[in-house]
């Protein structure tokens, strides 16, 4: 995923491929009690497996390439409904579609020529498309396009503190 990533937007090489719970929003509180409210949601969730799907893009709502999660997706669901609450509560503008976010171009030319390459390399791909989800990572965008790991939160486990 990641030499897919840095292929199709070499120039931010440090955004990684993601899969993405709940999309950026305005904390109503703190970071510290958002961190604690999702640390007290995940804490109760078991790990879980995903399967990853087709490639795909949200053209024409934003220029990002992304792909779609196969198998499960409801449990994906039932997290971001879990943790889209309190003090992450947001009224977001999209339904949530479970994915893994590959790249968000600047462009939908540059999205639409993003996603063909990234279709032919994923037919090419021949490892596995399973992914563990045990733990997810708090983040902040400090500014566009750079984001930073505030915490780990395990599944089915307490809080890390960095």
């Amino acid at each position: 995923m990641e030499n897919l990533r840095r292929e199709l937007q070499p120039d931010l090489p440090y955004l990684a491929a993601h899969l993405t719970l709940l999309p950026p929003r305005p904390l109503p509180g703190t970071e510290a009690a958002a961190l604690q409210g999702v640390g007290r949601i995940c804490g109760q969730a078991e790990p879980f497996e995903v399967t990853l799907g087709d490639m795909q893009t949200f053209i024409p709502t934003t220029a990002t390439v992304y792909i779609r999660v196969a198998y499960g997706a409801a449990r994906l669901q039932e997290l971001h409904d879990q943790l889209n609450k309190h003090a992450l509560a947001f009224a977001e503008e999209w339904p949530y579609i479970p994915h893994l976010t590959i790249v968000k171009m600047a462009t939908v030319e540059s999205a639409e020529q993003a996603l063909k390459t990234a279709r032919e390399r994923w037919r090419q791909y021949s490892g596995s498309r399973r992914i563990l989800l045990d733990r997810l990572t708090f983040v902040r965008e400090d500014a566009p396009n750079c984001w930073v790991d505030l915490a780990p939160v395990p599944l089915g486990g307490s809080l890390v503190t960095p």
